[in-house]
């Protein structure tokens, strides 16, 4: 065996990479701002029905 091509160490080379976590006003901020654009276009809509 090719001590040079061996390679037996632990790696997962499938791991992906972590991202940072948002602060919680941010996720909140984005919920918010999600659900009032979908409450737009819901009365758009609910308009032309």
């Amino acid at each position: 065996m090719d001590q040079v091509t061996l390679d037996l160490s632990v790696k997962n080379p499938n791991k992906a990479e972590e991202s940072t976590l948002r602060e919680p006003q941010e996720i909140l901020d984005e919920i918010a701002a999600l659900d009032a654009e979908s409450a737009e276009i819901l009365a758009g809509i609910g308009g032309m029905l």
